[in-house]
């Protein structure tokens, strides 16, 4: 199987030598909140059908429109999709909540199932290799040991990310460069910290690589004028490529696709030459 797909029509390799490198979190280094999908679809679909026109729909129909919508956002802050899903409670012709209350519950749902892996990370049962994508520690430290400046960004409760990070023991790699989503969520944006990071330190788009298994990340790194590195990690199996990222990381303007950063040497080759 080929280690490195790169994708027709894009770039092959970065066009100068990367000095900083922007990565999302949950799915491009993080396992532990695998299988957050199937806490927010379903949760979504019981939301919907309850309204006067899901009660007329097949429950298949609503979770398919559920899916669509909470993937089309995946990599934006969590409130988007509650945000999204109040307005189609509305157009169901429901009373919507506040999307507020809908991510606070989403939330508890979600928190009850990562438990278990959050206590065995704090109480050493766990081994933080055991639940990132494979190959991140290797990256880091290669990065690192290029001069390469580290960005974390994350569309998870920044609160939530600076804990996690810290018991994956990867904080240490980003230098207090780590950005979650804030309660006034407008103020925050993977997009923003691109911008204000290329500011900044007066980057050139050529001088960027951006790292991620969502839509938005490699979208705005692509827009930036960085190379993209889509991760198409298969998070439950911890091997092998997900075709259904793989298809959206294409769309959202990836230069390359990887299943990991098992292959690091190979990866270094590219980026570095």
């Amino acid at each position: 199987m080929v280690y490195i797909e790169t994708v027709q029509g894009r770039k092959d390799r970065p066009a100068g030598t990367p000095r900083y490198a922007v990565f999302d979190f949950d799915g491009t280094i993080s396992l532990i909140r695998e299988g957050w999908q199937e806490i927010m679809t379903p949760y979504f679909t019981e939301e919907l059908m309850n309204t006067p026109e899901g009660r007329r729909m097949p429950v298949s129909q609503v979770e398919n429109i559920c899916r669509e919508f909470i993937t089309l956002l995946t990599g934006k802050q969590t409130i988007y999709q509650c945000i999204r899903l109040a307005e189609e409670v509305d157009a169901f012709g429901g009373k919507p909540k506040d999307p507020q209350e809908y991510k606070d519950e989403y939330l508890r749902r979600l928190l009850i199932k990562i438990d278990g892996r959050i206590r065995g990370l704090e109480e050493g049962t766990i081994d933080p290799p055991d639940i990132t994508v494979n190959g991140s520690f290797a990256l880091l430290d290669m990065l690192e040991s290029r001069g390469v400046s580290m960005y974390l960004t994350s569309g998870t409760d920044e609160e939530h990310v600076l804990k996690e990070a810290s018991l994956l023991k990867v904080d240490r790699y980003f230098k207090g460069h780590i950005y979650g989503a804030q309660k006034e969520y407008r103020t925050f944006s993977k997009k923003l910290v691109i911008e204000k990071m290329m500011r900044d330190n007066r980057l050139e788009g050529s001088e960027l690589i951006g790292f991620g298994d969502g839509y938005v990340e490699i979208e705005n790194i692509a827009e930036a004028g960085g190379f993209a590195v889509g991760v198409a990690s298969n998070e439950r199996e911890r091997k092998g490529i997900d075709s259904w990222k793989r298809e959206r990381l294409i769309k959202a303007g990836a230069d390359i696709i990887i299943p990991d950063f098992s292959d690091v040497r190979q990866l270094e080759e590219l980026l570095f030459g």
